[in-house]
């Protein structure tokens, strides 16, 4: 007998008391014989304000008429995407991390009030992939995420461009390196097209740590936006998702905490972005699985520094694609090494280690992969940092090329603004450590990222000579001695509210340490003379974010109550 996998749409398409119901559905075109198939839910991120997601309806329609061919019926539809590049910098940017949460509150919103059977969600940008992938968890019905692919690169002047090199040429510019004709070229040849930010940032960290994990289909999160590879993966997931349908493999029979250690291994060995910790926190709370920023400090200690890959490298994801092969390449690499875990379920229905039988060797004449016996780093460039700055933990993303200890003294911004503006008027000197606060998850609101800081800083050429902390976030585009996350948060009355111009601040990525040099009776004396400014804001989805939102040391979720 044909196992049947409509169990959900079955609720709606098979009740006979729902004749309105059913009248919609005709209105969208299913045929009464249509009644007996399985729905796919089609979610995509999709909008033209961004090149990020601006070609996913594309990759939608495609998922959609291959859904057809296997016999099921697909429904698209759109959830909301903010644009990290565009926003960057601007109060606009408060609104990043928080799309994710709503991205997952409104997938789970459809899904579930339209009874749909499976999921296949398009993400394209950095929060994206996080809040999808949130919602298939809480859904848990069979789901397979298509990656919306990496942009190309950018051309000028005998150099290839991202989206960075237009952030640091603003530093380099007004540092007279460049020359405002020059910085206008790259400004303008840095994003030629559709696709996510090209280095390992987080969109491609996020989509590398997912198809380890299992949730991808091998190659997804390499195959370049607009690559025929990428047309080849909308036409095949319909009949990996009716095979998902038809075994009953759901989301958290793929997610276990092996599966989760995978994702972050094969991140932290290509040295991904920061907000990885963040996504990942939150990924495992809503998977049910107890996984904290220790573990992320016991992986880094485990796994080589391999990726030559910007920010801290030279080379982009479309140079996986075309000169390594394609992720698989070096998934099977740290499988075979020991560095993955092989028996995990995966899309598929097949592990990851059948996934990658016949998947091509790693040769190492190419320098984007290095080999494990010969690492950029040999361990993680991801450190967790504690001490009496951030007893609940901080992150610090340290490749060593700055260094692994910075000492010096504080210079205090209550703002990203104040710093940028010192930054850009060169008011900021060799040996200081810039601390930006009140930008956490309350106090931002919404954490937003420190790309342009760090950015003008590679850019003005300070990249070895200061050190920035923060209770907010960064990019993934960023690099430097930088160190974010520091929690409890100024806002809530953490130490960092605390910092005055001049005390000396100790960072050690040795001893995954971070050090306030203050004596506690001055703390104290501070502390009493402290209160906590008045909310940025006091009404909308922001006032609702500060009022539910936990902290960075537990990946900023809203549905923890």
């Amino acid at each position: 007998m044909k196992k049947r996998i409509n169990n959900f749409s079955k609720n709606i398409t098979n009740e006979p008391n729902l004749p309105a119901a059913h009248a919609m559905l005709y209105a969208t075109g299913m045929k009464e014989l249509d009644f007996c198939k399985a729905q796919i839910g089609i979610v995509s991120n999709w909008f033209d304000g961004n090149p990020c997601n601006m070609h996913l309806d594309k990759l939608a329609k495609k998922i959609k008429l291959s859904i057809l061919s296997q016999n099921l019926i697909g429904f698209q539809f759109t959830t909301i995407g903010v644009s990290d590049g565009i926003t960057m910098g601007t109060s606009g940017m408060r609104y990043s991390l928080p799309s994710r949460e709503l991205i997952a509150d409104s997938i789970e919103t459809v899904v579930n009030a339209h009874y749909y059977d499976g999921i296949i969600a398009i993400p394209g940008c950095d929060k994206n992939i996080p809040g999808v992938m949130i919602a298939l968890l809480r859904l848990n019905r069979p789901s397979i995420i298509v990656y919306g692919g990496s942009i190309s690169s950018g051309y000028y002047n005998g150099k290839k461009l991202d989206i960075v090199s237009s952030f640091e040429a603003l530093g380099k510019k007004n540092t007279c390196k460049i020359t405002e004709k020059e910085y206008k070229n790259i400004v303008k040849n840095s994003c030629p097209g559709p696709g996510a930010c090209g280095g390992m940032y987080t969109a491609n960290t996020m989509a590398s740590a997912l198809e380890a994990m299992g949730m991808m289909l091998p190659y997804s999160s390499s195959s370049p936006s607009i690559s025929e590879n990428k047309k080849i993966e909308c036409k095949e997931v319909s009949i990996y998702i009716k095979k998902l349908l038809e075994i009953g493999i759901k989301p958290k029979d793929i997610v276990t905490k092996s599966s989760i250690e995978n994702g972050v291994k094969l991140a932290m060995a290509l040295g991904g972005s920061t907000n990885l910790i963040l996504h990942f926190l939150a990924i495992a709370k809503s998977a049910n699985i107890n996984f904290s920023l220790k573990d992320f400090q016991r992986i880094s200690n485990q796994v080589p520094l391999i990726g030559n890959l910007k920010p801290s490298g030279i080379f982009l994801m479309e140079d996986i694609h075309m000169y390594i092969g394609g992720m698989p390449v070096i998934i099977k690499y740290l499988l075979n090494e020991g560095i993955l875990s092989g028996d995990c379920i995966t899309v598929t229905g097949k592990t990851l280690y059948e996934n990658m039988k016949n998947v091509p060797n790693i040769t190492f004449n190419q320098k984007i992969i290095h080999p494990l016996y010969n690492p950029i780093k040999k361990n993680g460039h991801i450190r967790i940092l504690y001490g009496n700055l951030s007893p609940q933990g901080s992150v610090a993303k340290i490749t060593g090329k700055e260094g692994t200890i910075f000492r010096g003294k504080a210079n205090v911004f209550n703002s990203e603004k104040e710093a940028n503006q010192a930054i850009l008027n060169n008011k900021i000197l060799p040996g200081v450590v810039i601390v930006i606060r009140y930008v956490g998850p309350m106090g931002g609101p919404g954490m937003p990222e420190m790309l342009k800081p760090t950015s003008y800083i590679m850019g003005s050429g300070l990249g070895k000579k200061v050190a920035l902390i923060t209770d907010g976030r960064f990019s993934g585009g960023s690099h430097g001695f930088v160190v974010g996350h520091i929690t409890p948060e100024a806002q809530s009355g953490g130490l960092i509210a605390l910092i005055q111009n001049e005390d000396f601040i100790t960072i050690d990525a040795e001893n995954n340490t971070i050090t306030l040099e203050v004596e506690d009776q001055e703390i104290q004396k501070r502390k009493n003379l402290w209160s906590p400014p008045l909310l940025k804001v006091k009404k909308g989805y922001l006032y609702k974010y500060i009022k539910t939102v936990s902290s960075a040391s537990e990946g900023c979720i809203t549905d923890q109550l």
